[in-house]
């Protein structure tokens, strides 16, 4: 037998050794490899803890506070005081009360990921997620005290005080409008949350004070319903209790709504087909010149409230604009919490910097298309059109213009 020559049996019993031998070491090695990748360390081991850092926030400059939470020390303060007062947070054995709300504001404020709190204050995703949802809890029963409608009785003092108001909106209890926010949706479930720019959004109808403050808040609609039908789920469910003005004989209370509203009890809608928007009467030589237009112009700069108050919002809380991918009824109680801080920020800081940037009546905010209500006859819609005609009329004699026939 030559020497390059082996029986059979010999070469496959020397090549399955090999094999073997081949499969033992490559297994050793990755062993060595992850053992060195994967070995028990801490991934958090940043040396400024979330205590730490929390407390370097609340001790630093008054900048810095309000850059993470947007919000002025003293009245993050008093919010951890409160949500503690009340038995609504308390704290755990490892984190506290001023920790656990610096987390939920360091989400809303800004867009940051579960992974991005993760490495700011050295938690687990666990707990980040874990204590996000206590204290969305807890703001949730805040909402409850400090989203509530305004006395019907009382004249707000925006409008005593404002003497292009006082004489014609006297019985204007505040403004309505829809808000789209930004809403993270299954692919199967977008269609009906499709809204008119092609995004995922949930609409949400408001009902503010002039001093820009919520009364009403109503979330989790499809972008794709219009407003005038959020409106009327709103006042068909006595379950949401809709402050809806009363129906007086001798008086007759209203909120200030725009074209996508019908004209019914209670909501004093514009002219159609006439100039509406604030930047529409910027200018001398665009001034109102008829009864219509001179009511629109009025109208829209009182109604030009929930606009600013819009605005204030969505300028605070970032998470509106980039929603996480939440339940959609989580999503939904996002939105009603960030309108709740919105309004304890309100009475705790008159003097708040988002606040006084939008707090000037005359800035107008970028206007939205809105989708126009058609017209109709009904007895309810001639009653406010017939309130609508009063009004102008008594601005065209005061203005010497001439009246609506």
């Amino acid at each position: 037998m030559c020497s390059d020559q082996v029986a059979t049996g010999e070469s496959v019993e020397v090549i399955f050794n090999d094999f073997v031998i081949d499969i033992m070491t490559a297994w050793l090695s990755m062993v060595a490899v992850d053992m060195s990748l994967h070995s028990r360390e801490p991934i958090r081991n940043n040396i400024l803890l979330g205590p730490e850092w929390m407390m370097e926030v609340l001790q630093g400059h008054s900048d810095r506070i309000y850059e993470s939470f947007r919000m002025e020390r003293h009245v993050f303060l008093n919010l951890c005081g409160l949500m503690k007062a009340r038995g609504w947070l308390k704290d755990s054995r490892y984190i506290k009360v001023d920790e656990q709300i610096g987390i939920f504001l360091f989400m809303i404020c800004h867009k940051n990921s579960n992974r991005t709190l993760c490495e700011r204050f050295q938690r687990s995703g666990q707990t980040i997620s874990k204590y996000f949802t206590i204290v969305l809890l807890a703001v949730l029963k805040l909402a409850k005290e400090i989203i509530v409608p305004l006395s019907f009785d009382v004249v707000p003092n925006e409008i005593l005080m404002d003497s292009n108001h006082k004489l014609y909106f006297k019985d204007c209890v505040g403004a309505i409008d829809g808000t789209h926010v930004h809403a993270s949706i299954p692919l199967s479930k977008q269609i009906p949350f499709r809204g008119r720019k092609g995004g995922t959004t949930q609409n949400v109808m408001c009902v503010c004070s002039f001093d820009m403050k919520f009364t009403f808040v109503y979330a989790g609609w499809e972008g794709s319903a219009n407003d005038c039908r959020v409106l009327s789920a709103a006042l068909e469910n006595p379950r949401l209790e809709f402050p809806r003005p009363p129906l007086d004989i001798f008086t007759c209370k209203y909120y200030v709504v725009d074209f996508g509203y019908a004209s019914i009890p209670g909501f004093l809608t514009p002219f159609r087909r006439e100039r509406y928007h604030l930047n529409d009467y910027r200018g001398r030589a665009r001034r109102p010149r008829t009864a219509r237009e001179l009511f629109n112009y009025r109208h829209s700069s009182l109604r030009n409230v929930i606009e600013r108050s819009f605005a204030a919002l969505k300028n605070r809380f970032f998470i509106l604009k980039h929603m996480p991918a939440f339940a959609i009824r989580k999503q939904a109680h996002v939105v009603i919490a960030c309108c709740a801080i919105h309004n304890y920020i309100r009475d705790q800081d008159r003097r708040d910097r988002n606040f006084s940037f939008y707090g000037d009546p005359e800035y107008s905010c970028e206007p939205v298309q809105d989708e126009v209500v058609g017209d109709t006859s009904t007895e309810e819609e001639i009653e406010m059109n017939m309130l609508r005609n009063n009004i102008a009329n008594k601005m065209a004699r005061d203005h010497k213009m001439p009246e609506i026939p």
